[in-house]
């Protein structure tokens, strides 16, 4: 069976990611695949993002990638959604601004895409220090996830996930303005009726800087009871499940 085809459209939010956004854009030039457009989305940075960004594409000098500059500040999810409205490909695929790539994330991904039928594929990946190194700690991922599943663990992380919009539409794609949009994204998607496939290679690197918003754990166990509540509309004692669970898996992948 060949390995699927076409242009992947990888949406990458940037904010204040100066020290980090050259490595990341490196990270996509080095992808074995190369039928690929890069649109850095920036979000009003107080940095010196802009800056590097510019000098990054000018050294390159590559059609391929793209910069969007947002008039306002409207966070990540905005950003993403900019993202997918200029976005030319039919497969499209999410990179944060400080995490990397391994370079055959596309092409694997692809034919585990076309092995599988899928809308929806995500993989494993390692966590990385403030310097992207590897930590040894990897998060491998389930062969199938469904959207009840998905409910009590969050191992589809968005620096990992492709979709083929051919299949998914491009509004089904795009995030919820509500915090931890990228889960609320998933949940949708899956409770449409797809399914989402695991591929369980490490091909990205999470970078997980000290100050990491995603580090704060009281705030991540806020953030997803009010998803289970407000969002999904779960019942009380359905909630206490999954987030019991949720619990339960985010601590062990952080051992």
């Amino acid at each position: 069976m060949n390995q699927l085809e076409g242009l992947v459209s990888i949406i990458v939010p940037v904010y204040n990611a100066g020290i980090y956004i050259e490595e990341t854009i490196n990270s996509v030039c080095a992808q074995t695949y190369t039928e690929w457009e890069l649109i850095l989305v920036d979000d009003q940075s107080k940095d010196n993002t802009l800056a590097v960004v510019k000098s990054c594409l000018d050294a390159k000098g590559d059609e391929r990638i793209r910069l969007i500059e947002k008039k306002t500040n409207e966070g990540a999810a905005a950003a993403r959604n900019t993202g997918i409205d200029a976005a030319k490909g039919r497969f499209i695929a999410f990179l944060d601004a400080d995490d990397l790539w391994m370079p055959d994330k596309l092409e694997k991904e692809l034919a585990f895409m076309q092995e599988k039928q899928a809308a929806f594929v995500f993989t494993a990946y390692e966590f990385g220090d403030e310097n992207a190194l590897g930590t040894g700690k990897v998060v491998h991922v389930p062969e199938e996830l469904t959207y009840r599943k998905a409910l009590s663990r969050t191992v589809i992380f968005t620096t990992t996930v492709l979709f083929d919009s051919e299949k998914t539409g491009r509004d089904l794609i795009k995030m919820p303005m509500v915090k931890s949009e990228d889960t609320a994204a998933w949940w949708k998607i899956l409770k449409s009726g797809i399914t989402a496939y695991g591929l369980d290679e490490v091909l990205a690197v999470y970078r997980r800087p000290p100050s990491s918003l995603s580090s704060n754990k009281l705030e991540a166990v806020r953030r997803i009871w009010n998803l289970y509540r407000r969002e999904e509309k779960l019942s009380l004692t359905y909630s206490c499940y999954n987030l019991f669970f949720w619990a339960v898996r985010a601590t062990l992948r952080r051992l």
